[in-house]
This record gives structure tokens, C-alpha cells and sequence, in this order.
């Protein structure tokens, strides 16, 4: 089985960090949701977010993907986290997936990771990064680090991850059972 860590901090993105939780979890990720802390973390909007342990109990383990949802607040919690930083340097080592949103990318970075490599995240966390190929695109992969913008692109960043982790059929029959619309489809609507 496929296993995942998801830090979260106060003030993490929700929307990225439940889109990832879920969207793994429905493609049978054994999904382990790390808090820096004891007990439930306020999210970026207020929403309450339990986790299953805590990144130091965490930090010990292997994952064969870690993924960072952003957040300002929350990634900069987790950025000056040392756990935080050893598992991705080991994980980076071992060859497992890593995988940052919207302001996480910044996370990667700090740690040496992104160095030479095409990354994207939300627009300025990764302006002051001179050996970055920035890209705009939703989702970006160089090698077995995957980037994405921010809140509106959660979606495909969580299936790509599970296309990534899982295999592309896997990742379609997680797609097909959300019913979700392409965006010729939503428009073509009308108001």
C-alpha cells in the first residue's frame, strides 16, 4: 500500500490540505495527517483540522509521498520546523515522491530542494530563488518533486500526485466517481 504524510501547521491552507487528504484516500493512500503539535490545528479560515499524530512522532517514519499544503502561516510554521526539514531531506535521498502547494514550494526551497529544478507556487513565494526555472502552469514535475499554484488547483494536484503514486487508471477512476465538470462544460452552462 501507498503511504503519504500531510504536515499541517496553524494557518495551513484547508482547502488544499482536506483536497489532498481526500482525494488519496480515495485512491486507497494509506494517508498519515501530521500536526506540529498536540491536538486540533486552526486552519487559514477557521476551520478546525485534527491530526493523526504529530510530526515528531511522524518524523521517524518512511512515506512514499509527503506533501506540504500551503498557507502563509502555516508554511512558515512548518518551514522552521528541524523535523520537518530532516524528513524531506531523507525522503528527497530515498527517492519518494514530494509534493508542495501555494506557499509550501517555499518549504522545499529552504531545504535545498528545488535548487536547478522547474517549480511553481502561489505568485511571490518563490520570487527571492534565484536557481528556480519558475513556471506558471497549475501543476509542475521535475523529477519526483510536484508543485502546484494554490487553492484552485488542489483538484489536479491531488490526482496528478495519485496518477504519480498510484498509476494513471487509478487516477481516472478517482476522477470519473467526482462527477467533476470540465470548465467548457461549467461555461457552456450559462448563467
Amino acid at each position: 500500500m501507498v503511504t503519504a504524510l500531510v504536515p499541517i501547521a496553524p494557518g495551513s491552507e484547508e482547502l488544499e490540505a482536506v483536497t489532498v487528504i481526500d482525494l488519496l484516500r480515495r485512491a486507497g493512500v494509506a494517508v498519515t495527517v501530521a500536526g506540529l503539535g498536540d491536538g486540533p490545528i486552526e486552519a487559514s479560515r477557521g476551520v478546525r483540522l485534527l491530526p493523526d499524530r504529530t510530526l515528531a512522532e511522524a518524523a521517524t517514519e518512511d512515506f512514499d509521498l509527503v506533501v506540504l499544503p500551503g498557507g502563509g502561516p502555516g508554511a512558515q510554521a512548518l518551514a522552521a520546523d528541524p523535523n520537518l526539514q530532516t524528513l524531506l531531506r531523507r525522503h528527497a535521498e530515498a527517492g519518494a515522491w514530494l509534493g508542495a502547494i501555494c506557499a509550501a514550494p517555499s518549504i522545499l526551497a529552504g531545504a535545498g530542494l528545488l535548487a536547478g529544478r522547474s517549480a511553481t507556487s502561489f505568485p511571490g513565494w518563490l520570487d527571492e530563488v534565484a536557481d528556480v526555472d519558475y513556471r506558471e502552469d497549475p501543476v509542475v514535475v521535475d523529477g519526483r518533486i510536484v508543485t502546484s499554484r494554490g487553492p484552485g488547483t488542489a483538484m489536479d494536484f491531488a490526482l496528478r500526485l495519485i496518477e504519480l503514486v498510484c498509476g494513471r487508471e487509478k487516477a481516472e477512476e478517482v476522477e470519473a466517481r467526482l462527477q467533476r465538470p470540465t470548465a467548457q462544460q461549467l461555461f457552456a452552462a450559462g448563467p
